[in-house]
């Protein structure tokens, strides 16, 4: 689950990592309110969405005056922000984040998350922080700074010089930058985050370390840990059908493509789109329905795929270890006929009572296409899909 740069900041202040002075606002009095509340003679206003690459999209304003302020927020506040992480879409601006100006020196990027390589939270770092992080970690890794945290012993104060002085930092900045990661580490761990970056961490001209943004996502598992980190869920942001799958505890991710993919086991979801788009077709999501698949579920996830008005086709791929065949084959009986399906539908069952499934589908008179493997579904999908295409 993601936070607003507001809602993370509010975080970073408990934790006593430094942030701009700054207040919310939905309407435009308020962001104007906000700014002659707030010290200084410059403000920066920021549209909240849940995406990076908001200020190379217009989503981040300075502003040198109370009524550009204003002028800002009616620009932003009730549109929608197009940034390289959205989409064409976007995503609603439904508040602002007001802030003072900093005098800003330097930009660093500094990042807590998990290496799942090792097992363990690392810190990742680089002196060239600022918007263009991606093309420094692309074009130039050896800019990129990173340390492992060992679970045992926890941050070591060598750990945040070594990175300190690899960011050129001197003297007092030092000091701070360790008050910084220590506060973060606790942050991460007592909060069940996922992950936790600041893009920039500036170095102000009086020599301060700010945080000037602020990204942070809960582990979506603990939720029920962090009931006050839940409260906070802007379903706004979210994608609609994916906000519907977490409701009947479905794993789904929206795609572009139009065959839409229901499948149990993550990796045999991964398998079967990339067969898919072997096969000259283009998923139109992932979607795990889990070990206990059960009829009802099944039920939801075929409304839930057949949901985008882009599905030309419905490919479904079970292979039955946990999950048995023949219940997945009734709930596709059932969701067929309770949906009203008005796309080829193309399953592949294998596993557990199989055989008995493939009876049910076929003493069903609706029309199913069987696959003898995964390939031979891949295959049928995506020419019923372009069938239904060109008949449309």
């Amino acid at each position: 689950m993601n936070l607003h740069e507001y809602q993370a900041k509010s975080l970073f202040a408990e934790y006593g990592i430094p942030v701009p002075p700054g207040r919310t606002a939905t309407t435009i009095d308020e962001a104007r309110g906000a700014a002659a509340a707030l010290p200084g003679e410059v403000w920066v206003v920021k549209a909240q969405v849940h995406a990076g690459g908001r200020g190379k999209a217009g989503g981040v304003r300075l502003c040198r005056s109370q009524q550009a302020v204003a002028e800002a927020a009616a620009a932003l506040l009730g549109h929608r922000l197009v940034t390289k992480q959205t989409g064409p879409a976007g995503l609603p601006i439904r508040q602002i984040l007001v802030e003072s100006g900093s005098a800003i020196a330097r930009e660093i990027y500094l990042s807590v998350l998990l290496n799942r390589d090792s097992g363990r939270i690392a810190f990742v770092a680089s002196a060239a922080g600022g918007m263009d992080i991606e093309e420094v970690a692309a074009r130039e890794p050896e800019k990129i700074l990173r340390i492992d945290v060992h679970p045992a012993a926890g941050l070591q104060p060598y750990q945040c010089r070594r990175l300190a002085f690899g960011l050129g930092l001197r003297g007092g900045e030092v000091a701070q930058f360790e008050r910084i990661a220590r506060a973060l580490y606790r942050l991460y761990l007592e909060r069940d985050l996922s992950l936790v970056e600041i893009n920039p961490l500036i170095v102000t001209a009086s020599g301060e370390l700010v945080a000037l943004d602020a990204k942070i996502n809960v582990e979506a598992n603990a939720l029920y840990r962090q009931p006050a980190l839940a409260a906070q869920r802007d379903e706004a942001q979210e994608d609609a059908h994916e906000l519907e799958a977490s409701r009947h505890d479905l794993n789904y991710v929206s795609l572009d493509g139009d065959i839409a993919c229901m499948v149990n086991g993550a990796g045999l979801a991964m398998a079967t789109m990339d067969l898919i788009k072997l096969h000259g077709g283009a998923p139109a999501n992932f979607l795990d329905v889990g070990g206990t698949a059960t009829a009802e579920r099944v039920t939801a996830a075929f409304r839930l795929v057949l949901s985008n008005e882009r599905v030309r086709a419905v490919l479904i791929n079970i292979f039955g270890g946990i999950v048995r065949c023949d219940v997945i084959a009734e709930g596709i009986v059932q969701a067929v006929q309770q949906v009203g399906v008005q796309v080829p539908v193309i399953v592949r069952l294998e596993g557990t009572n199989a055989e008995q499934a493939r009876r049910t589908l076929a003493a069903s008179g609706l029309a199913i296409t069987a696959a003898s493997d995964l390939t031979d579904a891949a295959t049928k999908a995506v020419a019923l899909a372009r069938a239904a295409q060109v008949a449309a």
